[in-house]
């Protein structure tokens, strides 16, 4: 079932000025988290609030379970959408206990009964026993899995989060992450949430949306924006991306390239042909087999897991260009070494892995 249809949205906040969203379009199924992610003045902000209900959009419609609640012609209140937000930073009353902070949310219900909403709600962030505590003497996680509490306990047809991680430093902000996604997953909530890290929208999102200067890019399942990007900025948006002017990347145990893109951008078809690929799908090779593409070692950088190389590389008809390989093998290598690269062989050869 598709919970949330968000269609052909367009958006400007000044006459005459670009559009803060154009022609986007994209559906969140009940039960699945779906990210969108793009640099700033991408246009996330601006859909969130359109979803929210706090912009009315000039064009394009958005349907929550059926029934129409943004359109030009009008707009259901933000108070009647039944969608839930987590903000950017948390938002927690500071003079009210964990508890009564939880509890503002269900003032629809009879003192009574909030208890036995509030205390399973605890149980599923795994903080039960801080509910008489207050937010300062909360840690960051903590007060975003208490944020996170309150905004579930109306029980939202769609949960909103706005840059949920962005306060948190980054040795929790991964711990944090995958406990927000397990939370949502057995609480079987619909979500959508606003990011620019990549990071955070690959471990979370099962399904995510590039903007760029207000149009959609690519939407896809992580492993496919990763792997199969749509174009040269939904490849570079998320992590380093080579372009080779080759034909092809040989390799002697048969191995393929897995990251290309297309369609090639001005400079790409200038050149008339060229593939694009990750470090990680490249290794270091002998310069001694035939057809290999070889190169200088210009730069080594420890990395800890690896060493990031770079390599100033020629092929014919093209002027010199660097390449970035993830060098994982238990040799090392220096700068002013001539070495080749190829494509790593890949130990599965099956379909990406799909995410419940």
């Amino acid at each position: 079932m598709i919970r949330l249809d968000v269609r052909n949205l367009t958006k400007h906040y000044r006459r005459g000025d670009a559009a803060a969203v154009r022609d986007v379009s994209f559906e969140l199924p009940e039960g699945k988290l779906l990210a969108l992610v793009g640099e700033s003045g991408s246009g996330k902000s601006t859909l969130l609030r359109l979803i929210a209900g706090l912009e009315t959009p000039d064009q394009g419609s958005i349907t929550l379970d059926g029934t129409v609640i943004s359109s030009p012609a009008a707009v259901t209140p933000p108070e009647q959408r039944g969608i839930g937000l987590v903000f950017q930073h948390h938002a927690l009353f500071p003079h009210l206990t964990v508890e009564k902070n939880i509890a503002f949310g269900l003032r629809h219900l009879p003192r009574g009964e909030r208890a036995a909403v509030i205390a399973p709600l605890l149980d599923l962030v795994g903080l039960p026993k801080l509910g008489g505590r207050y937010p300062h003497e909360l840690s960051g996680g903590e007060r975003q899995r208490i944020a996170l509490a309150r905004a579930l306990a109306p029980n939202p047809r769609v949960l909103l989060l706005d840059e949920p991680f962005s306060s948190l430093d980054a040795r929790l902000r991964q711990s944090v992450r995958d406990e927000t996604r397990a939370i949502l997953k057995e609480r079987g909530a619909t979500a959508l949430f606003v990011t620019h890290d990549t990071g955070d929208a690959l471990s979370i999102a099962d399904r995510i949306v590039v903007l760029k200067q207000g149009t959609v890019q690519q939407e896809g399942a992580p492993p496919e924006v990763y792997h199969a990007p749509a174009n040269a900025y939904v490849a570079s948006f998320f992590g380093t991306c080579n372009f080779l002017p080759v034909h092809s990347l040989p390799h002697p145990s048969g191995a393929r390239i897995l990251c290309h893109v297309g369609p090639p951008g001005a400079r790409e078809e200038a050149a008339g042909f060229g593939v694009w690929v990750r470090p990680e799908d490249l290794e270091l090779v002998r310069p001694d087999k035939p057809d290999t593409l070889g190169g200088i070692i210009t730069r080594v950088s420890f990395r800890g897991a690896y060493l990031e190389v770079t390599l100033r590389c020629e092929a014919a008809g093209s002027a010199p260009f660097d390449v970035s390989v993830r060098h994982h093998a238990p040799f090392m290598v220096h700068p002013g070494e001539h070495w080749a690269i190829a494509p790593r062989p890949r130990r599965h050869a099956g379909p990406e892995p799909t995410r419940d």
